[in-house]
């Protein structure tokens, strides 16, 4: 039995799916798509302010299908447990048991979690901040911490650096200290690493540069030179690892488990599937891969929803390449920097810093969960009928009322 209209299934609605699943209900006829979203949270989840809710600070709560309302995109609350790309199913999992979902085109936006990179005892013991559960069971750990107790973030990055500061600013009474296996903000500006210096030496943060961490127990972390760092809790900021689903299934990835795709985020191997975000291996300037980040997953998002719809309607396809223009880090409420970098993300000399920075960082923060409610602002709306005709039967998945 054939169905009519197109079925477009996006998995997660983190800032990429979100925005991708609001672009293409802007691009299609409603008539001709059927758009569904399906995430485990009936919640937008925030992940840039993950280091704000462990540090105790509330976040406006975002529902999804507030977010939605009018679009024509539908919100399925479910767990993805599989993907299928020979028959064109996901298998997702609620409380009303297991289902496949038929899909003509795939969004996987499934995203990345946490990296314990096999460290022993991290996994037992370290605490993480991608998701908002992690966040929330470090927040309530770090609110049973008496005066003088040690909080140690282990990695030097975006993140840690975000988390370190955040936590320093927030619990002054604490000894807050920071590991990394460089230097301190070592891919910065000068000026960079000269503001981030004078911050973390303001917040009293203690930094351990050109030190590996080899194991973390209980009470410390192990150095790689045989010593050890107290730490009553351990913050584990050292990367990130994508979701597992993708690397079981018949799709082409990389051997970080990214999906591999084209200039238009579509799989080298199956052209009904496109990911977008952490979960994408994509090429950027210069032939090297974009890292994860919001400031690569926002155009990717961009860039896959309008290249569906165009091969989806026989318009031109978009021809823009994703580049970066600055890398925007919280230091605290107060105190921010803002590095501008090249096309391929390397430090130029040019750095804003101090309060105006953090307001920056704050306004791009607040932009792009606006973006996520509000993903076709500025673009025209310029619906155009599909001329590619579902060719698959199957299930087909119901469009929100």
């Amino acid at each position: 039995m054939q169905h009519t209209q197109h079925r477009i299934v996006v998995l997660g609605a983190g800032y990429t799916g979100a925005i991708a699943a609001g672009r293409l209900a802007r691009r299609l006829h409603r008539e001709d798509v059927a758009i569904t979203v399906v995430d485990t949270e009936s919640d937008f989840v925030e992940r840039v302010r993950m280091h704000q809710l462990a540090a105790g600070q509330e976040l406006r709560p975002r529902p999804l299908r507030k977010m939605f309302a009018g679009t024509g995109v539908g919100l399925r609350v479910a767990k993805v447990t599989g993907v299928d790309v020979e028959r064109r199913t996901v298998a997702v999992v609620d409380a009303n048991g297991t289902e496949d979902l038929a899909y003509d085109t795939l969004v996987y936006a499934l995203g990345s979690g946490w990296d314990p990179q096999g460290v022993p005892g991290t996994a037992e013991h370290a605490h993480e901040i991608s998701s908002r559960p992690g966040a929330l069971r470090l927040r309530e750990r770090l609110a049973r911490l008496d005066a003088g107790q040690s909080v140690v973030v282990v990695g030097g990055g975006l993140t840690g650096l975000e988390a370190v500061t955040e936590l320093a600013e927030s619990r002054p009474d604490l000894d807050v200290a920071i590991v990394t296996r460089g230097g301190l903000g070592d891919w910065l500006s000068p000026k960079g690493r000269k503001h981030l210096r004078k911050v973390v030496d303001k917040l009293g943060v203690t930094a351990y540069e050109h030190t590996t961490v080899t194991g973390v127990e209980a009470d410390r972390v192990v150095t790689a030179d045989g010593g050890a760092v107290p730490a009553a809790v351990t913050v584990w900021t050292t990367g990130f690892a994508v979701h597992p689903i993708a690397k079981v299934t018949d799709l082409e990835v990389a051997g970080s488990g990214q999906i591999v795709v084209d200039e238009t985020m579509r799989s080298v191997s199956h052209p009904d599937v496109y990911a977008v975000g952490d979960a994408a291996m994509a090429k950027g300037p210069g032939g090297k891969p974009l890292r994860m980040s919001c400031a690569s997953g926002v155009p990717a998002a961009w860039q896959a929803a309008d290249a569906i719809a165009a091969r989806l309607t026989g318009k031109s396809l978009p021809t823009r390449q994703i580049r970066y223009f600055n890398q925007c880090v919280s230091l605290g409420r107060r105190e921010g920097l803002i590095q501008y970098v090249t096309a391929d993300d390397r430090a130029v000399r040019a750095a804003l810093t101090g309060r105006l920075a953090a307001s920056y960082k704050e306004a791009v923060t607040k932009g792009a969960a606006w973006g996520v409610a509000n993903p076709t602002f500025g673009l025209p709306v310029r619906r155009h009928r599909v001329t590619r005709k579902p060719t698959t039967a199957g299930s087909t998945i119901d469009a929100p009322a």
